[in-house]
């Protein structure tokens, strides 16, 4: 039994059939709601249900507190209806005329960046481009059946070769990478993928939060912008433990020095051995500490769902940041349900 869905306030209308989250729903029809991690862990898809019921499915409680499903929020990426709805929440049109594909790519070069990170390049067939906006990630298509996200690290203009950024994480498909792959095996992805993107109608200053191999995505926005000689003031905030962790930290170096985008790296863990006379601590918290009123900002952060959920959490709650200012992509597995 299908369920209609309206959507406010544009007053777009579509169908749910049985079983389909509203999300898988609302992409079938062509309609692109923000959705980040899809997995019921980073909030992206956040908004309201103001008429009908939905089953919340499976989501993190810091992500979709009691409280907040009591005033009728859900995470879209979860929750399936069960019956019409009325929803409110954001459209991204920037998206609508970007097909998501299924293609086989083959491993162009692999490249260890740091001591658990690859860089993976993939090279697409002959005939085939990957449309996509900076910031977009892609599926690996397992053969057992499951998936595995990165973001993509290129900017779209720089398509010749897709690059993913790989972290260690010590599961089956980060084993496989570091131990067994090798250049010309063949993957299938399907992508591009998420609302995580610079938003081009702002003119506000950005502030670039990125954790770990949150890097690629930041990565990718910034070099788009640097091509589109994007005249908004950009500072980039990258957190990491220490400073071999820094991978690849030539790129934002060049980019403070030639295109005036600010870099501030920031290491929380540093060892007696290291050689660091940079800031320290929790990258969130230093953006806090220069930038104590972000009401005139747009952040972008990517990372481990705790960076992402504590930077959302005080920025809009202690630096005026708006809600709507918050664009974020999450690294992380699948969540269990709740209960």
């Amino acid at each position: 039994m299908s369920r209609q869905i309206t959507i406010r306030p544009s007053g777009h209308v579509f169908q749910a059939q049985e079983g389909e989250t509203v999300l898988e729903a609302a992409m079938r029809e062509g309609f692109m709601l923000p959705y980040g991690c899809r997995n019921g862990a980073c909030g992206s898809c956040k908004g309201k249900v103001i008429e009908g019921a939905v089953d919340h499915g499976n989501f993190r409680d810091s992500v979709l507190p009691a409280a907040e499903r009591e005033r009728g929020n859900a995470l879209f990426c979860q929750a399936r209806p069960q019956s019409d709805l009325l929803i409110e929440c954001r459209e991204i049109g920037a998206v609508k005329d970007i097909t998501v594909k299924t293609l086989p790519c083959r491993v162009q070069t692999l490249e260890l960046v740091a001591p658990d990170v690859m860089r993976i390049r993939l090279k697409l067939p002959a005939a085939e481009r990957l449309q996509f906006l900076a910031g977009q990630y892609i599926d690996i298509l397992l053969k057992d059946g499951t998936r595995r996200s990165l973001s993509l690290a290129k900017p779209p203009h720089d398509d010749a070769l897709i690059e993913l950024h790989l972290r260690n994480y010590g599961g089956p498909f980060s084993r496989h990478v570091f131990t067994q792959m090798k250049e010309k095996d063949i993957l299938r992805f399907e992508g591009p993928l998420g609302s995580f993107y610079l938003r081009e109608d702002s003119n506000k200053p950005v502030v670039l939060l990125a954790g770990g191999t949150g890097f690629a995505p930041i990565k990718a926005i910034i070099e788009h912008a640097i091509h589109n000689k994007l005249k908004r003031r950009m500072i980039l905030y990258r957190g990491a433990r220490r400073p071999a962790d820094l991978y690849l930290d030539e790129l934002p170096q060049g980019w403070q020095r030639d295109h005036a985008v600010s870099y501030v790296p920031v290491l929380s863990d540093v060892a007696d051995g290291d050689v660091w006379n940079g800031r320290r601590g929790l990258v969130h918290q230093a953006v806090m500490e220069d930038l104590p009123d972000l009401s005139e900002y747009e952040v972008y952060a990517c990372g481990a769902p705790a960076m992402v959920e504590a930077a959302r959490r005080d920025f809009t709650a202690r630096c005026r940041l708006p809600e709507a200012a918050f664009y974020a992509d999450a690294f992380t597995p699948a969540v269990p349900a709740t209960n």
